[in-house]
């Protein structure tokens, strides 16, 4: 049984505004800085056997500011990253609805297998992302030696495995916290993930930003 600690990256201008990040890399804010700075105060003592990131900037710098406070190498995995939204990205929830009408229907609807139009990235299906995500951490989890790992990554794939762990279909909408510099507790036995605690933040001075109004949107 593998403890892993799964962290949202802190917080970005895009999070303020609500815009569709997805494989663009963007950079953390002031505030996000500050959160990563208080994850690696918080962490510094915590047994870890090693910490993985995304590739995408938000997420590894906030993993840079807990492995460099506990002196310790980062890995970076891309299978890590949020979903590609493809043209969806950089642009605010209204703008999709103006500009794609009956994707933004898919999107709502949390269809599986319906593909977005294009942008700077080939978008990918939610059954893709839903499945790289949990190879992914599953993966990186199953590694021998490995008893305890941080996962820094993204909202998408923490809705993702918190799904997987309570067998939450898409069908139905979100109704828990996804939190920028979030710490989520999950076990992984080799075939399931289990929530030992969720969304915790209380390392944190101020309440983090949830970036998705869940009774809204579903979108990361």
């Amino acid at each position: 049984m593998t403890e892993i600690l799964l962290i949202r990256h802190g917080e970005t201008d895009w999070n303020v505004e609500k815009r569709l990040q997805g494989h663009s890399d963007i950079a953390l804010n002031a505030e996000g800085v500050r959160q990563a700075a208080a994850l690696g105060r918080v962490l510094r003592d915590e047994p870890l056997d090693a910490i993985y990131s995304s590739d995408l900037q938000r997420a590894r710098n906030t993993a840079q500011a807990i492995a460099t406070a506990r002196g310790m190498a980062l890995q970076i995995d891309a299978g890590l990253r949020e979903r590609c939204y493809g043209g969806f990205e950089g642009l605010l929830h209204d703008e999709i609805h103006q500009r794609y009408p009956d994707d933004f229907v898919a999107w709502k609807a949390r269809e599986l297998d319906v593909r977005y139009p294009d942008g700077v990235h080939r978008s990918e299906t939610l059954r893709e992302f839903a499945a790289r995500a949990m190879s992914s951490v599953s993966r990186l989890a199953s590694i021998a030696g490995h008893n305890k790992i941080a996962v820094v990554t993204h909202g998408g794939v923490l809705d993702t495995l918190h799904r997987q762990a309570n067998s939450i279909g898409y069908e139905h909408p979100r109704n828990f916290a996804v939190l920028n510099a979030s710490i989520n507790r999950l076990k992984w036995d080799g075939e399931k993930f289990h929530i030992v605690h969720w969304a915790d933040v209380s390392h944190l001075a101020q309440d983090a930003l949830d970036e998705v109004d869940s009774a809204k949107y579903l979108g990361r």
